[in-house]
């Protein structure tokens, strides 16, 4: 997935407050669904937002 796709986005910003970002995108390198839903999770990301998210990544 391209992390293009996630600059400026609600996501970015909810994972840098709590100092995520470089694990999520790590997660997305790895393929790895279920740690970069759990860091979604423990930013404050609302349940619909991850579906989207994990939607588009499974679609790219």
């Amino acid at each position: 997935m391209d992390e293009e796709y996630f600059e400026g986005t609600l996501v970015l910003e909810k994972l840098g407050e709590v100092g995520k970002v470089q694990e999520f995108f790590d997660a997305i390198d790895s393929d790895d669904f279920g740690r970069a839903k759990s860091l979604m999770k423990q930013a404050g990301v609302d349940s619909e937002t991850i579906a989207m998210v994990l939607k588009e990544w499974r679609d790219s």
